[in-house]
């Protein structure tokens, strides 16, 4: 979900990017004499060589990572692809868009061992389990301090700031309707102004000079001035929308590191996204793809995850790590939507905003 997930946050990248394999050991076993299984991720998937080998060497299998581009596009990808899946296991797919995976037949049911450790807020499909909860991140403005503090401005803290003329030309975000973070932040706007205000919004947002780019990656490591990337590329936007964990990548990947980060979070700007991952149907290792999403909710990857990914862990006392806690806390009221109401209008919101926003 966040910050390139060595920076990022559901981070968005173009094309496909052949497979890899990770981590050590090969092992033995497996369902079919196969030897190894194979995840369908986006692009930020990230886990620690450690992490990894352990899981390998006490399972016996070889994991393989397919990496498929932003959320949104893998997908897409998969569904396109289910009779015939490119792997055993797909993670990333988040509550914006889980409505679409589950609607054409993507998981088959598996309920994963330590499920039961995951806290309640995030599970869903109960009945079926087709999915498992795995992390949690709020999508939010971001702004770089510096450029706010040279200017005598306060930085935007809610959606109406937005809009305000103090902060014309200022803000870029992604496409709704190819990026994951794009999309969460217009679920965002139609969850604060209800069906009937979220285009007005767009409207005066537009108007107000809001600059969209295709990813994550474009927006925050090109267009924002205020990440490590953007300072390189000449970014000349001091508001994104990326995640409220993206203040602690800047500061644990800085060198030297800052004592404070760099950029903040408008707190009221916030969309909850939840990321799952699944078994696939028709998985050539069911096997081993049951035994990955065992290891995805263990409490050793769970508290790896946040320094690799920059998302929250779902497992109950998994740790999470000091920075986080100091620049990078979870917004406390983030705006939510009900996965029904996402599927019910998500399709026609993103054509609507691309008609409202694009042309």
């Amino acid at each position: 979900m966040n910050n390139n997930r060595k920076l990022a946050a559901v981070v968005v990248g173009l094309g496909l990017v052949t497979l890899s394999a990770c981590g050590s050991s090969s092992g033995s076993g497996g369902s079919g004499g196969s030897k190894s299984v194979t995840l369908v991720s986006h692009d930020s998937w990230a886990v620690s060589k450690s992490v990894l080998a352990d899981f390998e060497k006490q399972s016996g299998y070889k994991v393989h990572v397919l990496k498929d581009g932003d959320a949104g596009q893998a997908v897409n990808k998969a569904i396109l692809t289910k009779d015939n899946p490119q792997g055993d296991v797909f993670f990333g797919v988040d509550n914006t868009l889980l409505s679409r995976a589950l609607d054409n037949g993507l998981f088959q049911s598996y309920e994963a061992k330590g499920s039961d450790m995951i806290l309640p807020e995030y599970r869903v499909d109960q009945a079926k389990h087709r999915v498992t909860p795995i992390d949690s991140g709020d999508i939010c403005v971001n702004y770089d301090k510096a450029y706010f503090s040279k200017h005598g401005l306060t930085p935007p803290q809610s959606f109406d700031d937005l809009v305000k003329p103090q902060y014309k030309n200022l803000l870029v975000t992604e496409n709704a309707a190819t990026s994951s973070p794009g999309l969460g932040f217009l679920l965002g706007t139609a969850a604060k102004y209800g069906d009937a205000g979220w285009q007005s919004y767009w409207k005066k947002l537009k108007a107000n000079g809001v600059k969209v780019v295709d990813g994550w990656e474009q927006a925050y490591n090109q267009e924002f001035s205020g990440s490590a990337g953007g300072k390189k590329a000449k970014g000349d936007r001091p508001l994104v929308v990326s995640y409220a964990s993206s203040p602690p990548a800047e500061v644990i990947y800085a060198d030297p590191k800052p004592k404070t980060a760099p950029t903040g979070t408008s707190y009221g700007t916030c969309f909850r996204q939840i990321e799952y991952a699944g078994l696939l149907s028709n998985a050539k290792n069911t096997k081993g793809g049951k035994a990955l999403l065992d290891f995805l909710v263990t409490k050793e990857f769970q508290d790896d995850m946040p320094l690799n990914m920059f998302v929250y862990p779902v497992r109950e006392a998994a740790q999470v790590p000091p920075e986080f806690q100091k620049f990078g806390q979870p917004a406390k009221n983030p705006e939510k939507m009900a996965p029904g109401k996402i599927a019910e209008n998500r399709d026609q919101w993103v054509k609507s905003w691309t008609s409202l926003v694009l042309q």
